[in-house]
């Protein structure tokens, strides 16, 4: 049986370190990996002003999921308007995502971070979905995950069981 081709690819627009952010990102998660890489040509330089042979594209998988790194230059910048979700079981995985993520980054809150590109990523404990949409937890919950820089899931289910 042949293997299912991803239809949708989120396409991330860096200046010129898409190759340093494929990189870090797929020493990050397992089943992470580099793809292919299309670097730029004469054209380039013409029309772009980029180096011929530097890296135009490439090609990444995290944990299995297709993504694009274009080198396009300073034209764009990430806004928090679109984010990436690391689903998380356990508070190991949450810490672990946190701290590879906002080295050279930044916290936020509510388990929202900027990685050393600007990129947003959400780290988001299993139960975040579960407390949150009971009405029973779900006000004691999203208060507490609103107090929370990186989320404490101990906390967090301490918190909706009051």
């Amino acid at each position: 049986m042949p293997i299912a081709r991803q239809r949708i690819t989120p396409c991330l627009w860096f200046d010129d370190q898409g190759e340093e952010a494929a990189k870090l990102y797929t020493s990050i998660f397992p089943n992470s990996s580099i793809t292919s890489v299309a670097r730029y040509s004469e054209v380039g330089k013409e029309k772009h002003g980029r180096e011929p042979g530097s890296v135009m594209s490439l090609g990444f998988t995290l944990d299995g999921q297709s993504f694009v790194a274009i080198n396009g230059g300073p034209i764009f910048q990430f806004t928090e308007a679109v984010s990436l979700q690391i689903a998380c079981e356990t508070q190991a995985e949450v810490d672990y995502y946190w701290r590879r993520l906002t080295d050279g980054g930044a916290e936020s809150q509510c388990g929202w971070l900027k990685d050393r590109y600007g990129l947003s990523w959400q780290v988001v404990p299993a139960c975040v979905p579960r407390l949150t949409s009971d009405p029973d937890t779900s006000e004691r919950a999203m208060r507490a995950l609103f107090e929370m820089k990186k989320p404490d899931i101990a906390a967090l289910e301490r918190a909706a069981s009051q």
